[in-house]
This record gives C-alpha cells, sequence and structure tokens, in this order.
C-alpha cells in the first residue's frame, strides 16, 4: 500500500450510562448498546450490540409502553491466557425504548445470537376496513 493508500483505522467510542439517569445495584460501569430499528408491515426489529452476553444474562422488562434492556457482561478469558489488548470495556448495557400502541405487547420475542440481542415486536393487527352502505330514506 502507498501512503496515499492506507487507511488508519478507527475504533467507536462506547457510550457509557449516566448515573442519574438509572438506579443501578452493581458497582460496575454501564455502556449503551447501538441498535438498528427495522420495520416491515407486520414488525418492528430491534437488533441491539451486546457482545459477551448471553441469553442467560439479560433481563427484559416491559412496563408503562417502555422496554428496558439490562445486559449483564462477564469478563471471560480463556485458562492460560492473559489480556493483550481489549477494545471493549468492562461493564454492563442498558437501554430503553418507548413502544407505541401498535406493538402487540403480548407477543414481543427476544433471541441472542452472536453478540447481537434480535427483539421481534410484532403489530398489532389491524382492524380491517368495513363499509358501510347508506340507504336512501
Amino acid at each position: 500500500m502507498t501512503k496515499k493508500e492506507s487507511k488508519e483505522m478507527q475504533v467507536q467510542q462506547q457510550e457509557a450510562v449516566a448515573a442519574e439517569d438509572t438506579e443501578r445495584t452493581r458497582q460496575r460501569q454501564c455502556f449503551v448498546p447501538r441498535a438498528d430499528v427495522y420495520e416491515t408491515e407486520t414488525d418492528v426489529v430491534v437488533v441491539a450490540d451486546i457482545p459477551g452476553v448471553t441469553n442467560k444474562s439479560v433481563e427484559i422488562t416491559l412496563e408503562k409502553n417502555v422496554l428496558i434492556i439490562n445486559a449483564f457482561r462477564s469478563s471471560s478469558i480463556p485458562e492460560g491466557y492473559s489480556l493483550a489488548y481489549s477494545e471493549y470495556e468492562e461493564g454492563d448495557y442498558m437501554r430503553s425504548f418507548r413502544l407505541s400502541n401498535e406493538i402487540n405487547q403480548e407477543k414481543i420475542d427476544a433471541k441472542v445470537k452472536n453478540g447481537e440481542l434480535w427483539l421481534n415486536l410484532p403489530k398489532v393487527e389491524v382492524a380491517k376496513v368495513k363499509k358501510i352502505a347508506v340507504k336512501a330514506a
């Protein structure tokens, strides 16, 4: 590569949750996971980055149309290795979303796969349009 062709690698900084925004019982730093939101005719899908978290360490609660994600990351260095470099700081993840009345809250589904949390938020079924006949009086 020539000097003009070389590109500098940029590492994105993790955004930390401000202490006054949440009441935490754990003495660890907490980050806001980055998320993508997709929409289809029938669903809204949220994909949040939570590296180092398993399905057993994710808590999702829904109260008053606010969906709250808490993910707890545990440090795992393989036996016989020492950490030489890490782009992730130690900490947990927390993010909340306000849901509209268009979401069927009874059918929300969540799964964790390869460091991503996939939330499927099905939309409520729209009432069918009914045509009303108008009669002459």
